[in-house]
């Protein structure tokens, strides 16, 4: 299996770099697609980097923030034919701690090729998306000021618009998350992974206490992780500490598995 980085906030070989995820996953009996930015761009680091769009056979959406699906419209137009799975209250309108509108473009609304998963749902052989309902809160995690909008008032965000891809291939169970928003200790307790591929969603984070007590969790995990995006470089830095098994995936790169 391999999976190219085409979008995040560092880049490498030749590519340019946003805020946001987009990753192409080859696991030689189908492509697909998780996440697409906040813009175009990883339509053009996938030029650079060799990688035709339009053979993608599934696409993942894994929550319904722009820095992860503002490429949508691109993807649509350069793919025709690829179904997008995308999570339940992916359009709920959702805010950054500014009250700026951070959701997805709302014309996209009811596209014919959304599918709205609201459970585990398997979509190719030994490939299932992981709703966020089965993924306990054993462990706190905090919103860092993002916002929805829940029957006219804006409260803060609890991420029920999060989904994760899980693919099984060659006895490796390999976990796909977007920001983990809902917690990454939380969401390795229940899928169980070899192989974490994702934000943790820590940038925000001091260098403090409390990034030393998620670095000693994810000690206690058996996989290797490979993170990026909303992780943050100093943050990734300061874990990397404890955790020998931790890497940063940076738009560009390539990972074989």
């Amino acid at each position: 299996m391999k999976i190219i980085c085409l979008t995040e906030n560092t880049a490498v070989n030749g590519c340019t770099a946003e805020h946001g995820l987009s990753l192409f996953i080859d696991t030689d009996d189908v492509k697909l697609l998780f996440d697409m930015g906040q813009t175009d761009l990883f339509a053009k680091n996938a030029q650079q980097l060799s990688v035709d769009l339009s053979k993608v056979d599934i696409a993942v959406l894994s929550h319904g923030h722009y820095d992860h699906g503002g490429g949508l419209n691109k993807f649509l137009e350069l793919n025709a034919t690829a179904s997008v799975y995308i999570p339940q209250n992916s359009f709920v309108p959702h805010y950054n701690a500014q009250n700026k509108y951070i959701g997805l473009d709302k014309e996209l609304l009811g596209n014919k090729r959304f599918i709205t998963i609201c459970e585990d749902t398997i979509i190719f052989d030994g490939i299932t998306i992981i709703n966020y309902k089965n993924v306990p809160k054993n462990h706190k995690f905090g919103c860092f000021g993002l916002k929805k909008e829940l029957d006219g008032a804006i409260v803060d965000d609890d991420f029920d618009h999060e989904q994760y891809l899980l693919i099984e291939r060659d006895n490796k169970r390999v976990l796909i998350s977007g920001c983990s928003h809902r917690g990454i200790i939380n969401i390795v307790e229940a899928i169980k992974p070899d192989i974490v591929i994702g934000g943790f969603h820590t940038s925000k984070m001091e260098l403090d206490d409390e990034l030393t007590v998620l670095g000693k969790s994810i000690l206690q995990c058996s996989c290797t992780f490979y993170t990026c995006h909303c992780t943050g470089e100093k943050q990734f830095e300061y874990l990397k500490k404890y955790v020998d098994r931790l890497y940063y995936l940076s738009c560009g790169q390539k990972i074989i598995i």
